[in-house]
């Protein structure tokens, strides 16, 4: 039996067209297609293009009939979905405009301020929620990689929950006009200053003993009612009574503060503690000002009767009133382009420009002095000082302050003109809100200086002399 012998051009396979056979002529062959440019990645060698793998995969196998196009494009659509980087050009990895935009959310922050682990929470969970976005981008991108694990410790310092409110990158989305710490960032800002805005510490305790905002510490007789503060934003006065009758030695019993009404923040707010009654409340009955939930001025009671602080959030300040004994104690923190907001007449602040010359027993350069300078009245010795002496007065500061500072030197100076053990307490307390308020802690602790400015050791010795000049004193 003759086998037919298969004509020339025929088809063969199934690919073979499905009509009559009869010759026909060559096709002629396809043009070349032109070629694709090779994808070049980073660090890596030039890659061929799919289509050309395609086409030399189609020759390497001559059998094979070209795939329909539609499955081409699934089967490239599946391969760009396993390996997105192998076919097109991959995402630009974004890891320096998550940097940038947590340090424009940082820059402005302030640690002295009462919203800042907070604020530098939000910063940093909207900092990790940027990284983990570019993560496919960034696969082995030595700077990403540094800021996960830099986020990471940083969470764990701070004490941020993973889960809670983020910052948003645009800082005028997010201005708060009752919230100082937000729009004086935003000013700041605009403004190109990266500089955050400075704070002011002011503090009363004791005999009465004054730290004013430029870090003097005078001791003062002020009798009477005074103003420590008067500017165009907040009030506060104080109240000095008579410690040891017939004595120029003073506490303050009573302090009042006034929160000036403010725009849309809140209405005017009178505070007034006097002794054994330090209200968690406003003298209205309030205990915040400003509407929604997060009050641009509140109280908080601390330790009832004893310790209340409040949080004014529209100018950046925060006030600690304390009862220590029968007497008590204040504390204040403000921006000082506020503070320093006042007119010509009101002046007299003792927080701004210290305590009148005429109403001061001491020099500025420690407690030697004021100890030398402070009337006593003409009683005994056990009258004036009962139950201390230097030794004694000095042991006792020194179990709570073991810095010999200018209040261990203060507290020494109150038991021995007093008698009065609280006024350690009351000197402790007043160290310890310079610590949590102050903003700058190289300048917590101030020690006597000498009259060329130069700090001063020997603290025993000098007020050992005060001492002795003060017995002489107390005896004419």
């Amino acid at each position: 039996m003759m086998r037919k012998k298969r004509k020339r051009g025929a088809p063969l396979g199934p690919c073979s067209s499905q009509g009559p056979r009869h010759a026909t002529a060559p096709a002629p062959p396809p043009s070349p297609e032109p070629t694709r440019p090779a994808w070049t990645g980073m660090g890596l060698r030039a890659a061929p293009s799919c289509a050309a793998a395609a086409e030399v995969e189609q020759r390497r196998r001559p059998g094979l009939c070209p795939p329909p196009l539609e499955l081409l494009l699934l089967l490239l659509l599946s391969l760009g979905l396993l390996h997105a980087g192998d076919c097109q050009q991959p995402t630009q990895c974004r890891i320096q405009k998550c940097t940038t935009d947590f340090v424009s959310l940082t820059s402005h922050l302030n640690s002295a301020v009462d919203s800042f682990d907070s604020e530098f929470c939000k910063a940093l969970r909207a900092y990790a929620g940027c990284t983990q976005r570019t993560s496919k981008a960034c696969r082995g991108n030595l700077v990403y990689h540094s800021a996960v694990l830099g986020i990471s410790d940083l969470m764990s310092q701070r004490n941020c929950s993973k889960d809670g409110p983020t910052s948003s990158t645009n800082p005028e989305v997010t201005h708060d006009p009752c919230n100082y710490h937000s729009h004086a960032g935003v000013r700041e800002h605009r403004r190109g200053d990266q500089n955050p805005p400075n704070y002011l510490f002011c503090g009363l305790f004791g005999d009465p003993h004054l730290r004013t905002f430029k870090d003097h510490f005078q001791t003062c007789k002020v009798e009477g009612a005074w103003p420590l503060i008067d500017n165009n934003y907040l009030s506060v006065q104080v109240t000095n009574v008579p410690v040891v009758p017939g004595s120029s030695a003073t506490a303050t019993n009573k302090i009042t503060i006034i929160f000036k009404a403010h725009h849309e923040c809140t209405d005017q707010k009178v505070y007034q503690a006097v002794t054994d009654d330090l209200p968690a409340a406003f003298v209205d009955g309030t205990t915040s000002g400003g509407d929604g939930d997060a009050k641009s001025l509140r109280i908080v009671e601390r330790e009832s009767g004893h310790y209340v602080e409040m949080h004014a959030r529209y100018i950046g300040t925060t006030v600690f009133v304390r009862q220590v004994g029968r007497y008590l104690t204040l504390a204040i923190r403000m921006p000082e382009d506020l503070a320093m907001s006042y007119e010509e007449s009101q002046d007299l602040q003792l927080c701004m420009n210290g305590c009148p010359v005429s109403e001061r027993i001491d020099d500025g350069q420690g407690q030697v002095s004021a100890i030398l300078g402070h009337s006593l009245p003409r009683t005994s010795l056990v009258q004036a000082w009962p139950g201390y002496t230097l030794e004694t007065a000095n042991t006792q500061c020194h179990e709570k302050m073991p810095v010999k500072d200018i209040y261990f030197q203060s507290c020494v100076f109150d038991l021995l003109t007093t008698g009065d053990a609280n006024f350690t307490a009351a000197a402790h307390s007043a160290l310890e809100d310079v610590e949590a308020l102050h903003p700058r802690k190289e300048r917590w602790h101030i020690f006597p200086s000498s009259g060329n400015g130069t700090p001063r050791g020997g603290s025993d010795l000098s007020v050992s002399l005060g001492l002795t000049c003060l017995i002489l004193i107390v005896f004419l």
